[in-house]
């Protein structure tokens, strides 16, 4: 295999892992080489918490993507997600010395480090730092203060906080899966990237991305990321309540939950019925739709709710932070029947189902183009733009002993662009920041 510039997104979700191997065409859309799939055990809500499981799960999605695409995989990004995720907004300012310099990189990475300096709560640590507007010597409303003149710097941060531990048991389960950790990012962000475009971001716009075990929410206005959320509950509740509701086995529940179900009770007559097959030579089980989408339709109801106070929150009824573009719903359990009319009766709020396909080559298989794969594609999109800032690094298949070379190969490169990246002041991300901190640590846990 020739040397190109492919990156890799790993997306860990509570019920699937997803590795996308790919690379950008000639036409700037993405070039899907390899995708690779298993089943995710060991995660819960978006949290590890059974790491020999999750290792295992991640190398078969690995291996399976590898052999798909003839390469071998090196660095990868990685999202975040869970429980433990939350987010607030801060406000801070530096003083310059010299308000007759014009306002450079510099100031700006000083203003960021001191927001990276907050003192959070024990065991949570700031993950990532998005400055939304900044001010001027009061000036305010600037969304790119480089080469303005002012002594005092002032701006707006969206912060993400989560726990220490369960980022470093992402990390831990990665490495020890044979990968590199290329960057981490915060999942809703990934899925925004994939499935929304820059207009609707603009308009105002909120994302709902329905996993298997969480609902995250990310809400954009005037291009600029404006809130963010991680709600306990996904597809899985929806699926537990039709086990426990049915007295069916987890299996049957999720099959009756993708053919059957639907969030719309009135849709189905009360004669439908689908017939369930006993366990062990018992008496199969009859179960009107009309009783299985009630059941549904009472978490789903839940869940839409939950949302809609966290977008009220942000302050949607305010004519200022109105959502013009209304909401856009991902992730595998958008895929349940009538969630949009449903979602559009309780928020009145204009809604469409996202897919990542406008990312996507021509040519690319259908399956990867559904909602269930946006967090896979937006974080593939995180590794692409964040490899396009390096140098190319080479990524294919090496024989056992060559191992050790490809590893100085790679560790060259990195060296290079850090060089690069002092050499054109190229400012780092606090994501970077956080990756570094954490490759740190795993190195000497060891």
């Amino acid at each position: 295999m020739e040397q190109g510039n492919y990156s890799v997104g790993l997306d860990i979700g509570t019920t699937k892992i997803v590795a996308i191997i790919g690379k950008e065409n000639e036409y700037g859309k993405i070039e899907i080489l390899g995708t690779g799939k298993s089943k995710s055990l060991g995660v819960h809500r978006g949290v590890v918490n059974n790491i020999t499981q999750t290792i295992s799960s991640i190398q078969q999605a690995v291996e399976q993507a590898e052999i798909d695409a003839g390469l071998k995989i090196g660095p990868v990004v990685v999202g975040i997600a869970g429980q433990h995720i939350r987010s607030l907004q801060h406000s801070d300012y530096i003083t310059r010395p010299d308000a007759e310099e014009v306002i450079n990189d510099a100031d700006l990475d000083k203003l960021c480090n001191q927001v990276y300096k907050l003192v959070m709560l024990p065991g949570e640590e700031i993950i990532h730092v998005l400055p939304q507007e900044y001010k001027v010597d009061g000036q305010s409303e600037i969304k790119q203060p480089i080469g303005m003149y002012g002594g005092r710097l002032e701006a707006n941060f969206h912060v993400v906080v989560g726990q220490v531990t369960s980022i470093k048991n992402i990390g831990r389960c990665i490495k020890s899966a044979g990968l590199d950790l290329g960057n981490i990012t915060l999942e809703p962000l990934a899925s925004a990237e994939a499935v929304l475009s820059q207009e609707e971001k603009e308009a105002g716009v909120a994302l709902i991305d329905i996993g298997g075990g969480t609902t995250d929410l990310a809400i954009f206005k005037d291009g600029i990321i404006r809130h963010t959320s991680v709600i306990p509950f996904g597809g899985n509740v929806i699926t537990e309540d039709i086990k426990e509701g049915c007295s069916i086995i987890e299996k049957q529940a999720e099959l009756l939950k993708i053919k059957f179900g639907s969030a719309w009770p009135g849709e189905n007559k009360d004669n439908e019925i689908v017939s369930i097959p006993g366990l062990r030579g018992r008496e199969p089980k009859e179960i009107t739709l009309k009783n299985l989408s009630k059941i549904i339709h009472a978490r789903v109801v839940e869940i839409v709710e939950q949302v809609y106070v966290e977008i009220k929150n942000y302050g949607h009824d305010e004519q200022k932070k109105k959502l013009i573009a209304g909401i856009v719903l991902t992730g595998g359990g958008s895929q349940l029947k009538h969630l949009k009319q449903l979602v559009e009766y309780i928020t009145g709020m204009d809604t469409r189902i996202g897919y990542p396909n406008e990312h996507l080559a021509g040519d690319s298989d259908e399956q990867i183009a559904s909602p269930l794969y946006a967090t896979a594609v937006g974080l593939l999109m995180n590794a692409l733009e964040t490899d396009a800032k390096q140098p190319e690094m080479e990524l294919k298949t090496v024989p056992q002993e060559g191992k050790e070379e490809k590893a100085l190969v790679e560790e060259t490169a990195g060296m290079a662009g850090a060089t690069a990246g002092t050499a054109g002041k190229e400012r780092k991300s606090i994501f970077d920041k956080w990756s570094e901190k954490l490759k740190d640590f795993l190195d000497n846990a060891e």
